[in-house]
């Protein structure tokens, strides 16, 4: 993954990333990844340049999902 790719990435979730209470935390997670990868592509970033990233980082989100008690199940 790129720098680039990767800092944006980061700023992307932080930015989107929801305070109210998660119904369906899986979906929340797909939803992102589409919506940041589609926003990456707008700002002239390759997917490739996030695909690598964005798969870890959205597990880290899933597994802080899952200790706060949202895991959907």
């Amino acid at each position: 993954m790129s720098k680039r790719g990767s800092d944006f990435l980061y700023h992307w979730i932080s930015d989107h990333l929801q305070d109210a209470p998660i119904s369906d935390p899986v979906l929340m997670v797909i939803d992102m990844a589409v919506d940041a990868k589609r926003a990456a592509q707008t700002q002239g970033i390759p997917g490739q340049e996030i695909d690598e990233e964005i798969g870890a980082m959205f597990q880290v989100l899933m597994q802080e999902l899952r200790e706060e008690g949202h895991s959907g199940t």
